[in-house]
């Protein structure tokens, strides 16, 4: 016909905004079955989307689930695998048996994606482990190592010297990558990675996001990024750490049970060592 490849492929702005919106709304339907029925893979998924009335196939759902890591993690007896995806060394957990009496002891960190209409951003977050408090965070529309590093530089900057605390996270090229590593050993943290495909090794981290979720990113109807912008920054620092009670935390907010500790006593909580 005469017609030039980018011709055939062009797609009006229009278009291309609303094959945005699907994808975002086909991401959201995959998280809701996963979160319901926990141990469907990719090939059920599909199903489900089929019974519902979307046209995807399993090609799709696979793509999707494996990139925001919903895929259906299967208990197995011992099998060597490699210890992760990436070229970048990868660390031991080195929680294990580690009792937090303190603040600056642990910290852990995570990485999630809030939707808006037309995509995704990525929220990048530090707890202390002791109190749940959030002291380093970073919000962008590109998952990468900028994102997390910007998050950590925040916690630093916090709390000045933490030579010897502990920096727990997943395996992820984000925590793994060079520039990561670099700020982590620049400041005296012994680094710390969850094992292969467990979620358990930072469950404080996962708990979080979920309380971002249910209590935060699920109640508003956010449009735009600037929607994002306005409303995380003010639940984190204002809400979650000044206000909101943490059954962990003997029902006290993080920012309040840390002041506690630095006058000499806190809150006496079962199964978690405190300074009395």
């Amino acid at each position: 016909m005469g017609l030039g490849r980018s011709t055939y492929y062009y797609q009006s702005k229009a278009a291309s905004v609303e094959a945005q919106k699907e994808e975002a709304d086909l991401r959201d339907r995959i998280e809701q079955i996963v979160v319901e029925h926990a141990r469907y893979g990719y090939r059920r998924v599909r199903w489900q989307l089929k019974r519902e009335g979307w046209e995807v196939n399993h090609k799709r759902v696979a793509r999707i689930m494996r990139q925001e890591s919903l895929q259906c993690q299967l208990k197995r007896r011992w099998v060597k695998t490699t210890d992760s995806d990436h070229g970048y060394r990868v660390y031991p957990n080195r929680l294990k048996g580690v009792k937090v009496s303190r603040p600056n002891q642990v910290w852990v960190a995570d990485i999630t994606y809030i939707r808006i209409v037309v995509g995704f951003l990525y929220l990048a977050v530090v707890l202390d482990l002791y109190s749940r408090k959030v002291i380093g965070w970073a919000l962008s529309d590109k998952i990468d190592a900028e994102l997390s590093v910007e998050a950590v530089r925040m916690a630093l900057e916090q709390r000045g010297t933490v030579k010897g605390c502990i920096h727990h996270s997943d395996r992820g090229v984000q925590y793994a990558c060079q520039a990561y590593v670099d700020e982590l050993e620049a400041a005296g943290l012994e680094i710390s990675m969850s094992r292969k495909g467990n979620p358990y090794d930072n469950a404080a981290a996962e708990s979080f996001m979920k309380t971002l979720k249910c209590e935060e990113v699920y109640l508003w109807d956010y449009q735009t990024v600037e929607d994002v912008k306005e409303r995380v920054p003010y639940f984190l620092e204002e809400v979650y750490n000044q206000k909101r009670l943490h059954s962990a935390l003997g029902y006290c907010p993080p920012t309040e049970y840390e002041r506690a500790w630095q006058r000499g006593y806190s809150a006496i909580h079962p199964g978690r060592d405190r300074r009395l």
